[in-house]
């Protein structure tokens, strides 16, 4: 079978169409027919090989959904006709101590969708079923694929810093990332304060179930909290004066990182010291835990705000991405 698909030939070139074989399908394989995926700022990387690991022709897309329409003989928790999809990860080792505690994606020798392999922006995807999801029955199809990279990122980081109900959360920036995360911590039931550089956004925040928001204006804000945070999740892709947001957290309160905009953080200790505070990262999430979000999202109608392009319309679609003027993720679906 020839997979019809839209890949870069070389570093940083518009995407044309391509074609190549399917790959041997193992016994834990299954075949996917793409009916959506996203475009993630992570595509662009691939596309310009900003982390030296682009290989190509390289085929983007690692926001997956799709229908099963074959199946290798080792796979028994799908069928054909199954909506799945496919996030961040192909596979990974399966025996390690971090896969054995559910945390492949923490797994060394875990294996990207789209480094060494082609991703979905393409007809069909051949893949190891264990990362393929079941797809709810509400949630739509071109909101899932954002889902399985922004939004388990987010979620992944607000459950590992500690998020349960009832608690003050802080979510820096209401971008592709930020936009999700104000829904998933407001809908479980917390006081949400968003941190936007814009009004029309902090505007939009309180429209997501944001209960408060401060506009940042370089070193100023327009307001200051009522109360300190449990929680602080910063999702902006730039350096953060990480000073003032220290203050604003409560004892034992947490600091996590999912924006990826500086490779070094300088943190003041005294403030970490005397109320106990703690800053962590986060990346994408395990098998489990993207499954648990999922559900979260379909009992509580968390879906991303997506602009839907025809397939054709990849280099459009991603130009946005590229200038950030995407509202606020962008989904290749015919």
């Amino acid at each position: 079978m020839k997979i019809n698909a839209f890949a870069a030939e070389q570093e940083s070139a518009p995407l044309t169409a391509w074609s190549f074989d399917t790959p041997e399908l193992h016994c834990q394989d299954c075949v996917i027919r793409v009916s959506a995926c996203g475009i993630c700022h992570s595509d662009v990387h691939m596309i310009d090989n900003d982390w030296a690991i682009s290989a190509y022709p390289l085929v983007p897309g690692h926001e997956i959904v799709g229908e099963i329409v074959e199946v290798g003989c080792g796979v028994s928790h799908l069928k054909v006709g199954d909506r799945v999809g496919v996030g961040w990860l192909k596979s990974a080792c399966l025996h390690c101590e971090d896969c054995l505690e559910g945390n492949e994606n923490l797994c060394d020798n875990n294996q990207p969708t789209i480094v060494g392999n082609h991703g979905g922006f393409a007809d069909h995807v051949v893949t190891d079923s264990r990362f393929a999801f079941k797809i709810p029955s509400g949630l739509e199809t071109k909101s899932v694929g954002p889902l399985l990279c922004g939004g388990i990122t987010v979620f992944g980081a607000l459950h590992y810093a500690g998020m349960t109900s009832g608690q003050r959360i802080g979510i820096i920036g209401v971008g592709g990332l930020g936009h999700m995360a104000v829904q998933f911590a407001a809908k479980m039931g917390n006081h949400v304060t968003a941190f936007t550089t814009s009004q029309d956004k902090a505007e939009f925040a309180a429209q997501l179930g944001a209960h408060d928001a401060i506009v940042v204006d370089g070193d100023s804000f327009s307001h200051q909290p009522s109360k300190k945070f449990d929680i602080l999740l910063t999702t902006v892709p730039a350096a953060l004066k990480v000073d003032p947001y220290m203050e604003m957290l409560a004892s034992d309160g947490t600091l996590s990182y999912v924006g990826v905009g500086e490779t070094h953080i300088k943190i003041p200790f005294l403030p970490l010291l005397q109320k106990r505070r703690r800053v962590m990262a986060s990346p994408t999430g395990g098998r489990a835990m993207i499954n648990h979000m999922l559900e979260v999202a379909d009992t509580h109608g968390v879906a991303p705000i997506v602009e839907v392009f025809p397939f054709k319309q990849v280099n459009d679609a991603i130009a946005k991405v590229r200038d950030g003027s995407i509202r606020y993720r962008a989904v290749l679906m015919d």
